[in-house]
């Protein structure tokens, strides 16, 4: 079943939500004034704007060539001489006046980085041969993340200030919650190259062997058909298995389906029916890899099932306004509302190929608004859609 992320990053990816809404709007306000009358707003749009520029340097964590290209804007945040982060093992970056006190960082930030606790430097802790150099105090606050000490940052100057103190220990706490978040995006990646590994696991054997059987009938009856049906398969089981990306074309993936349908249509005959209308301004839509083929050997698979005469398997793709809309229903034999209900929830072990699988994915891709709606009774036949968005951050096709 598909793996769900904790609760507490959850909560963190809401709140971390909600808090870059409302800076985006402050920040949106503030630059449609264009000039900035108020000396508190241009201060305010500022330091918006820096935390902005080092947040995108934080967005795979706390590695060296991230901290080095943040710490420009740190320290411009804090109005430091110099600023620096260190981690348990080395010092990961300097920015600032004083370069030749980097070596000492290291050794300053042992104490908090075991301790978790702000440590104010003076003159004592900082020695210089240099007369004139501008490093004569520092203070060095805990990054903590996960719950526990994994970096520190400090700010060098001439001489420290309780303001200073406490603005650094807040940079430190907004740094901690950016390595959060970038841990929870490489979570959510994980959990997302799991489902797909998931469901490339469940593409079903008896599927290969019936497909491999349908072929084998027509090397003697007709080895061109024969011939033309084994391409299709490769071509099939290679784009299945590919390994690029999470993310693919609506374009790519439809001609996957008339891959897969062409094999089935050899199995089943006359017995299998298939239209397809596609609008052709949203091929070019970016998808989840393998969103629709599940859907649609689904809608085969409950189509033919237990019945007799042919079956129909309907898929749409349709342009609505600012999203895409895609569209499988067959005529088959249905299922019970509150079967599919509980097997979206994860509380069912029915074997329904990929339902859960793509709608997990949808939603994380998109949100909880783009998952399944799934239309079925008894008898009645089924019909599943999904909406995609023309546009999504961070969703691109070969990503």
């Amino acid at each position: 079943m598909p793996t769900s992320l904790s609760p507490t990053a959850v909560a963190l990816a809401l709140a971390a939500a909600v808090v870059l809404l409302v800076l985006a709007g402050v920040v949106l306000r503030l630059v449609r004034r264009r000039r900035f009358v108020d000396p508190l707003d241009k201060a305010t749009y500022e330091t918006l704007h820096t935390a902005s520029l080092a947040t995108r340097s934080l967005r795979d964590g706390l590695t060296p060539e991230g901290a080095t290209r943040a710490t420009r804007h740190l320290r411009s945040m804090l109005g430091s001489t110099a600023v620096a982060i260190a981690d348990p093992n080395a010092t990961l970056a300097w920015d600032g006046a004083g370069s030749h006190h980097r070596r000492d960082v290291h050794a300053h930030a042992e104490p908090v980085l075991t301790s978790g606790r702000t440590l104010v430097l003076t003159e004592d802790e900082i020695t210089c041969s240099d007369p004139d150099c501008s490093i004569r105090s520092g203070i060095v606050a805990p990054i903590i993340a996960d719950e526990r000490v994994v970096a520190a940052l400090a700010a060098y100057g001439r001489s420290t200030s309780a303001g200073l103190v406490r603005a650094t220990e807040e940079l430190a706490q907004w740094i901690s919650t950016q390595i959060e978040l970038a841990e929870l995006g490489r979570q959510r990646t994980r959990v997302m190259e799991a489902e797909l590994r998931a469901l490339r696991a469940q593409i079903s054997p008896h599927f290969i062997y019936n497909c491999l059987a349908a072929i084998a009938s027509f090397v003697r009856t007709d080895p061109d058909r024969a011939r033309e049906l084994l391409l299709e398969f490769a071509d099939f089981t290679r784009y299945a298995f590919r390994r690029s990306g999470a993310y693919t074309t609506l374009r790519e993936e439809l001609q996957n389906i008339e891959r897969y349908l062409a094999l089935e249509k050899a199995r089943f005959g006359d017995r299998l029916a298939v239209q397809l209308t596609i609008a052709p301004e949203v091929l070019g839509v970016s998808v989840p890899f393998l969103a629709i083929q599940p859907l649609v050997e689904n809608a085969v698979r409950h189509g033919l099932e237990g019945k007799s005469g042919v079956g129909h398997v309907t898929i749409t793709a349709a342009d609505v306004g600012a999203a895409s809309e895609i569209t499988i229903e067959d005529d088959g034999s249905g299922s019970d509302p509150d079967a599919i209900r509980a097997l979206l929830a994860g509380e069912s072990d029915r074997d329904s190929v990929g339902l859960g699988n793509v709608d997990a994915r949808l939603r994380q891709a998109f949100g909880d608004e783009y998952g399944l709606v799934i239309e079925t009774a008894p008898g009645a036949g089924t019909r599943v859609s999904f909406r995609v968005p023309k546009f999504a951050p961070g969703v691109r096709a070969g990503d």
